[in-house]
């Protein structure tokens, strides 16, 4: 049996290494990067990775480049790809990068560089390609949890006279469901804040007018005892609402009916700590059914 020679080498850089571009995580941030790889002509480099700065774990194996936002630039490929991908297409890339998955933004140039590659092609169709195809399923999977969220927000009266929301979608959904409770809640002060992420969206309900809505507002700074046990700031009729609102769903509720497998698979468990109904007292009495 011959052993192997002693001064074999193995080309390291060009097998085992990676370069990484590191974007802020933020949309701009990610078209920078797009940018970036374009210039420098590094579009064509198959270990080429696009991580968000905060989803990046230091590797020997790998060379890190930090490719700072720069808005003039992400402005030229956002007008590059609307022309590209249109619409829709344009959609699939913001809900996928909403996702806040690891690979994402890799997966999210290899979908760009597609077309960029074939301008003609609907690639958006070609779920052959396996970057469009993970791409889709993870936009099926963000539009669940936006529908979701739009479901099973509950609101909480406080003493400031501002419907309060807690959420914590497993994606950053709150840019993709403002505007369905901005139409719906016009007539009210609201906000709903992700615990996740640490920022909100506030509706002032003060700065609309007859013909239009008022903008969302981003709030961030908010008191953590309150995010912890918001009740410390409930309305003196946030209570009663509650009752009526439990003892309307005891009372609807058929016992003989009762799938406690069939009610997990549509309202998920991971969203009960968050909504009143289910947080229902043992024998308590405004929940008593009296036929």
């Amino acid at each position: 049996m011959s052993l192997p020679a002693q001064n074999s080498t193995y080309p390291i850089n060009q097998t085992l290494s990676s370069a990484v571009l590191l974007y802020e995580p933020i949309f701009e941030g990610w078209l920078s990067a797009v940018f970036y790889v374009y210039a420098n002509k590094l579009q064509n480099d198959k270990s080429l990775q696009l991580t968000a700065q905060n989803c990046y774990t230091p590797s020997l194996l790998s060379q890190a480049t930090h490719v700072e936002t720069d808005e003039d630039k992400a402005e030229r490929v956002l007008v590059k790809l609307n022309k590209l991908l249109k619409r829709s297409g344009m959609r699939n890339l913001l809900w996928g990068f909403l996702s806040e998955k690891d690979h994402i933004g890799t997966t999210l140039f290899q979908v760009v560089k597609y077309a960029i590659d074939y301008p003609d092609r609907p690639i958006m169709q070609d779920l052959g390609n396996l970057s469009v195809l993970d791409l889709v399923q993870t936009v099926k999977s963000v539009g669940r949890e936006k529908h979701r969220m739009e479901a099973f927000v509950r609101f909480e009266h406080t003493t400031d006279d501002i419907y309060f929301a807690r959420v914590e979608p497993d994606f950053n959904v709150l840019p993709l469901i403002g505007e369905h409770f901005r139409q719906r809640y016009q007539d009210q002060h609201w906000a709903i804040y992700d615990l996740v992420r640490g920022y909100g969206i506030f509706y002032d309900k003060s700065q609309s007018t007859t013909s239009h809505p008022a903008a969302l507002q981003t709030i961030t700074d908010l008191d953590d005892a309150v995010l912890r046990d918001p009740t410390s700031i409930h309305s003196k009729d946030e209570a009663r609402y509650q009752r009526f609102w439990q003892g309307y769903f005891t009372n609807v509720n058929i016992k003989e009916r009762k799938n406690p497998r069939l009610h997990k698979q549509y309202l998920p468990q991971r969203y009960w700590k968050y909504l009143s109904e289910k947080q229902v007292l043992p024998n308590a009495e405004h929940l008593q059914k009296r036929r």
